[in-house]
Order: C-alpha cells, then sequence, then structure tokens
C-alpha cells in the first residue's frame, strides 16, 4: 500500500482537525484538570466525538460502525493528539472493542459493538499488574464458574477504568507469571465484586487501580489462549497511541519553531542563533521519520500483515523517543516561561511521559523488536 492518505482519509482527518482546533482545544484540558472532573473528559464533546463516528471508525459496518479502517482512526487520533485532547477513544474503541471484535462470539459482538459506537458502552483492558509493561505477567486468576469465570486478583493503570461500564481482565488460567500459554481474557461488569481507585496522572489524564474479588465474567477467546487476542488488541493499541503522540509531537515542534521566530535576544530572533538551528534541524528530521513509521503501521493494520508486530514495537520505540526529545527540547528554548503553568508547551512534556510508558517503553519495545527479528 501506498504511504499515502486517500481522499476519504485526508478529508476525515481535515475534519478531525477542524473539530478538535474549535472544540477542545488545551483549555479545555486545562479546564478538567482545574475543576477535578469526576469523568476527566467532557461528556458533550465526547457525545459529539461519537456523532462524528468516530468511536466506530474500526468497527466493522455489520456491527453498527463505519469499518472505516485504522489509517481513518490513526488521523483523527493524530488530530486529538495536536490539542491533547481528553477522551475514551483508545480505551474503549480501540483496546476495548478490539478485544470484543477479536475475542467475541457473534452474538456479544452483535450486542455489544454497537453500543460502543452508539456511544452508550465504555471499555477498558486491564493488563498491568507492575510498575513496568509487561504483557503476560498476570497473576490475576479466572476460574470457570457455571457459563463463564470468576476473576480474582488486581490491575494496575487501566486506562479511563475508573469510568468503564465492562472490563476486559487479562487473567491466567493456567502456568505461571511470565508464560505467554495460560493466559485468558474475561469481560466482567464494573459493578459488585469490582473496587476501582481512579488515578490522576502527571498529565491530567486518568487510570485506576483495580480489585476483582471473585466477580463473574463471559470469556472472550479460547481459554488459556487469550494472549492470542491480547497481542492483536495491544499491538493496534501501540500503533494508534504512537498516532495520537505524532500529533504531539507535531504540534510542538510547530509551536517551538514559531517561538524561535519571535523571541529576541540581544536584538535578534533566537531562531538566528546556530545551536538552535542545529537542534531544531534534528528535531525536523525526528519527526519526518516519525511521520513515516507510524503511516506504516498502520496500513499494516488495515493489511493484516504479518509484520504488525515489529511495525507496533518500532512505531511505539520511535515515538517514545521523538516525543520525549521534542517535548524537552521545546520546553528549553521557551526559557523560564516554558516551565510555568501559564504557557501550554508544558503539558506536551507531560503527556509525552505518560504516553511513553503506556503500552511499553522504548526498552521493552526494542528487546521485542529483536526478539521478533530472531536475536
Amino acid at each position: 500500500m501506498p504511504l499515502v492518505l486517500n481522499e476519504e482519509q485526508n478529508m476525515l482527518k481535515d475534519a478531525a482537525k477542524d473539530f478538535c482546533t474549535n472544540s477542545t482545544p488545551i483549555s479545555q484540558l486545562r479546564g478538567l484538570r482545574d475543576d477535578t472532573s469526576e469523568t476527566g473528559f467532557d461528556t458533550d464533546t465526547w457525545q459529539q466525538m461519537v456523532e462524528l463516528g468516530w468511536a466506530g471508525i474500526t468497527i466493522p459496518e455489520d456491527f453498527g460502525g463505519l469499518g472505516f479502517g485504522y489509517l481513518g482512526m490513526g488521523v483523527v487520533m493524530e488530530e486529538c493528539g495536536r490539542t491533547l485532547t481528553a477522551s475514551p477513544l483508545l480505551a474503549t474503541a480501540v483496546l476495548g472493542a478490539g478485544a470484543i471484535l477479536h475475542g467475541g462470539s457473534d452474538e456479544l459482538k452483535g450486542e455489544l459493538l454497537p453500543q460502543v459506537a452508539g456511544g452508550e458502552l465504555l471499555l477498558a483492558l486491564a493488563v498491568e499488574e507492575t510498575p513496568h509493561h509487561n504483557p503476560y505477567g498476570a497473576t490475576t486468576t479466572a476460574e470457570k464458574s457455571g457459563d463463564g469465570y470468576k476473576v480474582t486478583g488486581s490491575k494496575k493503570f487501566v486506562l479511563d477504568g475508573h469510568v468503564a461500564n465492562k472490563i476486559v481482565v487479562v487473567a491466567r488460567t493456567s502456568g505461571n507469571a511470565g508464560d505467554r500459554d495460560g493466559l485468558t481474557l474475561v469481560l466482567v461488569d464494573s459493578g459488585a465484586g469490582v473496587n476501582v481507585t481512579r488515578t490522576i496522572m502527571a498529565d491530567s489524564r486518568n487510570a485506576a487501580n483495580i480489585e476483582f474479588s471473585g466477580v463473574q465474567g463471559v470469556l472472550l477467546g479460547e481459554e488459556g489462549k487469550g494472549a492470542d487476542v491480547l497481542d492483536k488488541v495491544l499491538d493496534a493499541g501501540r500503533i494508534l497511541l504512537s498516532a495520537e503522540m505524532l500529533g504531539g509531537v507535531q504540534e510542538c515542534f510547530e509551536r517551538t519553531v514559531e517561538y524561535l521566530k519571535v523571541r529576541e535576544q540581544f536584538g535578534v530572533p533566537i531562531g538566528s542563533f546556530q545551536g538552535l538551528k542545529h537542534r531544531a534541524a534534528q528535531m525536523f528530521c525526528e519527526v519526518e521519520l516519525s511521520k513515516s513509521v507510524v503511516l506504516e503501521a498502520l496500513s499494516s493494520l488495515d493489511d493484516d500483515s504479518e509484520q504488525v508486530g515489529e511495525l507496533a514495537s518500532l512505531a511505539k520505540a520511535r515515538l517514545n523517543d521523538t516525543y520525549n526529545l521534542v517535548s524537552s527540547e521545546g520546553v528549553q528554548m521557551h526559557g523560564g516561561i516554558g516551565m510555568t503553568d501559564e504557557y501550554e508547551i508544558g503539558f506536551f512534556m507531560k503527556r509525552s511521559r505518560v504516553c511513553e510508558h503506556s503500552l511499553g517503553n522504548s526498552a521493552f519495545h526494542r528487546d521485542r523488536y529483536g526478539v521478533i527479528q530472531g536475536y
């Protein structure tokens, strides 16, 4: 597939850019933070996103979605990244819906996916149990009980877990922590037997620590073979999170270059200083490489390529590093004002650090990429 957007994808990108610029500026995130919003996102704005069809972009038309593909979702995530839009789009429409799409029965898909596309159902994926990303490290247990499974254990860093109506839990029915075999995905309701503790992260976004006390749930996929579904879900999440990060990277870089043009020192714009030119040139090169990597990774998802795993890790590692670099340089080049809460450039640095550790940091993905390549 050519690494360019087609006409429909470009139209979606333009529409998403217009919506995010006008409806979800960074000032909205600031307001949510200052008001200590219960949900962590603006519900009216989320409803508008649902009405635009964003929650159903990757859901097939047979199940009430648009079936527009991952490149379509990617351009939306990119524009959301430019304005640091707070929404449950990644947790619900990518991670949660992906688990149901790849692991659920036709009956379950027919029941739940239209609710996701219609904004009636919020989902979350509960993977982590330690401070570091370890998708096969589950010790939370799932025990067969009647027609379903009882889940017991605890999870950390569950993205938007405090608002989810249903939670996809990565549990273990056999084996030991770290084993790929023996993982089982169970879909549970966030009601009785589920204790949720909301955590507000450095970027003013939300996650949750969740304890499960023998809560009953429905099997997704095959017992003990949950990793087959989990890998697909996580790779899609990593690539689409990378797309969001790419939007943040570009916005941060453009704001920094603009500041270099207008901020004067010794009677001249600081952008005329050779040392800053070199640093800006390095950022430009990293941003352009990141664009290509993300576009290829999104294309691989739509093509159902055998290279999805390695491209997901390549994209995530690249964007982790690029977002870290560009946001750090952005704050430093803005000088003292860049460190204040009055200026918005610092919001990008905070977001970059949280994204960097979501779904795997650079060390994790470099190691995974090497393993996939046979090293």
